[in-house]
């Protein structure tokens, strides 16, 4: 499990804690305790009032949803420095998705009454929780614009774009390697399409040179994919 130290540089790396002073991210540190699931552990459930939000140090989660029909929708697969529940932590509502262990996961838990204390005591707090939330609005309405409005194809190439810029790739290079540690099932539930309309709009994107294939490796080439993907 991580220690206390690691838990400060975790917590200064998150959307919601990012850019609070050392000692405000000490105190929240200092208020969580920490956690382990194993592997296909349920977290925590849709509809269940939440317990608090937690900061995943070790492992994968994976952030899913089920319609009325049967059907599992993956919105995300939070991994270490990520967090998850604060929506439910800030508003004291029910969960808004199902949360399990896609594999053994270290996480760090801060209750709902030591956030509302914390955020009495560091205001900054408040602030940057509002930021994250209108943040999140914004991801949710271009999520669902691209879901209603755009091909696969460049569904597809739009989400290989993020994750070279969430991974902090050298987009001027010609050739990025590309590890999105997810297999084409898992990039099929967060694109809210099938598996073999997936792996046919990659071989869409192979066809027209904007990604190469070894396999389940994926080599982009972020000038063509911009283009391709529409973006500016």
């Amino acid at each position: 499990m991580s220690s206390g130290i690691d838990i400060v540089a975790f917590l200064g790396g998150t959307a919601l804690f990012g850019g609070l002073s050392h000692a405000t991210l000490t105190a929240i540190a200092g208020a969580m305790r920490p956690e382990k699931f194993t592997a296909g552990q349920t977290m925590f459930s849709r509809n269940q009032d939440g317990a608090g939000l937690y900061l995943i140090t070790a492992g994968r989660v994976k952030l899913s949803v089920m319609s009325q029909d049967g059907r599992e929708l993956t919105l995300r697969l939070a991994e270490p420095g990520d967090i998850i529940g604060e929506i439910a932590a800030l508003d004291a509502g029910p969960r808004t998705a199902d949360a399990v262990a896609a594999s053994n996961v270290g996480a760090h838990l801060l209750s709902p009454a030591d956030l509302s204390r914390l955020m009495d005591a560091h205001p900054a707090i408040a602030r940057s929780a509002l930021k994250l939330v209108c943040s999140r609005l914004r991801d949710t309405t271009t999520q669902l614009e691209e879901i209603a409005l755009y091909p696969i194809e460049r569904r597809v190439a739009r989400f290989l774009l993020s994750a070279l810029h969430l991974g902090g790739n050298d987009m001027q290079a010609a050739d990025v390697p590309l590890d999105l540690k997810m297999n084409q099932t898992e990039l099929a539930m967060l694109l809210g399409a099938s598996r073999p309309k997936v792996n046919v709009a990659l071989g869409a994107l192979e066809k027209a040179k904007v990604i190469s294939r070894k396999g389940e490796a994926i080599v982009c080439h972020p000038a063509a994919l911009r283009t391709f993907a529409g973006a500016a």
